[in-house]
Formats: C-alpha cells, structure tokens, sequence
C-alpha cells in the first residue's frame, strides 16, 4: 500500500536547531558577560551542548520533567545552586536571543509544497507542544500540519516504538502508511524503521557523517529534494540519493 502521510520531525530536519542555538549562545553569553570564562564562543557553545544532550537523555527517560531539564541545563553550565526561578530567567534571556536566529532549512518549503497535494502531514518531536507548536508558528509553517505530537505531552519520545504509533494512531493510518522524516539516524531513523513506519534519515552533514553506516532500515538522504521520489510523488525537483 501507499505512503498516505509524512511524519515530521522538527529540529535539525525543517528547522535549524543547531545554528539557531549557535548563534542564540553567541549572543546571550556575550550579554551575560561569561565568555571571558571560555577560551572562545565554540568552547562555551560545545560545553553547552554537551549539557544539554545529558540533560536530554535525563528527560527521555522520565527523571526530570520538561521544565525541569531546562533549569538543570543552566544550574550545571553556570556551576550554581540558582533556584527555579533564577533558572528559569537565565533560560528565557537566552530564549530571546535564540529566537532572532530561527529559520528554516532553504529545502523545506519546497519539499512541502510539493508533496502538499499527495500526502497528510504531521509532526512528531522529542520535546513539548508549547515549545514546537509557537516554533512552528512562529516559522510559518504550523497550518502545514494536522497533528503535532510531542514527547512531553505523549509520556513516551523517540525511539521508543510507541511514540511513533502514536503520530499513526492519530493519523488514523496504518504505519506501512506512514513515512517519518528525522535528522537523527538512531533516534528517528532506526527508531521509526522499528515501528515499521517507511523511515528516511535526512543527513544534511553528509561530508561530516560519511563514516557513519546508514543503520538497518531507514533510507538515507542529504537533501529533502530526493523525498518525492521516495515517496513515489510527482516532482520536478526530485533528485537520485548520493548515497545510494
């Protein structure tokens, strides 16, 4: 049977996440007056990061709550016992600065006009609806969607299974049905394969994860141009996968 819809995930697959966040740190630390503690902006940016992936995790697996992460997140990068809501200003200083750097990726609009006509949308992300729906909002693409689920509400995230049943589930589809689109090749890609949704990796640092092996089951792309033809649509801006 046919691919009826495209599950969607949001950060470093339509949205820059990463670049946002990059630009967004830059910004806030230089404000905060804390870059002097860092040998550079990268340093106290891949500090950060690496934070918040650990925090991340703490979250995945049901040992912090949303809001929770994020003032953790902060109490470790700063080395500070801050209460919530000391946390939870520093969080929102940086949150401003983060948002002047929101963009989509240049594919992503192109990707979905064409497919706009052939397939249902959804959104399916690792991280909260009051987060990703003014996201989305804010980006111009929320009307795009007709169901946006996030793991915070869910009480289940990606990889797990469940999660991407879930986005079927309301969807009222099948998951043979269904594709999901996600940068992350074990999270969203193996994850969703699992779930027997038609799973594609979106790896946009193609040159950076070259040695990385395309894990079992999902199909591997570097632009969301080659989607349509995955996705058996008629496109004019299709392209063959360079990585086969």
């Amino acid at each position: 049977m046919s691919i009826r819809a495209v599950v969607w995930d949001v950060d470093d697959t339509l949205f820059d996440y990463t670049g946002a966040d990059r630009i967004g740190m830059r910004l806030h630390l230089t404000a905060e007056g804390l870059l002097e503690a860092y040998e550079s902006v990268e340093q106290a940016i891949v500090r950060w990061r690496a934070i918040t992936d650990t925090q991340w995790a703490r979250f995945s697996v049901g040992e912090v709550d949303f809001q929770g992460q994020r003032r953790e997140r902060v109490r470790v990068f700063l080395g500070e016992e801050l209460t919530d809501a000391e946390a939870d200003a520093w969080f929102q200083r940086y949150i401003a600065h983060y948002e002047t750097a929101w963009t989509l990726f240049p594919d992503v609009l192109p990707a979905l006009d064409a497919l706009a006509a052939s397939h249902r949308h959804a959104v399916l992300s690792n991280s909260s609806i009051q987060v990703q729906d003014h996201k989305l909002r804010v980006l111009g693409v929320h009307d795009r969607f007709e169901v946006i689920l996030c793991a915070a509400e869910l009480g289940v995230s990606k990889p797990e299974a469940e999660a991407f049943l879930a986005a079927c589930d309301a969807l009222e589809l099948a998951p043979h049905q269904v594709a999901y689109v996600g940068d992350h090749p074990e999270i969203d890609g193996r994850g969703a394969a699992e779930a027997g949704l038609l799973s594609v990796w979106i790896d946009r640092d193609g040159g950076v994860h070259a040695h990385v092996p395309t894990p079992a089951g999902p199909r591997r792309i570097a632009s969301l141009a080659e989607l349509p033809a995955i996705l058996g649509a008629d496109s004019r801006f299709g392209a063959p996968s360079t990585f086969g």
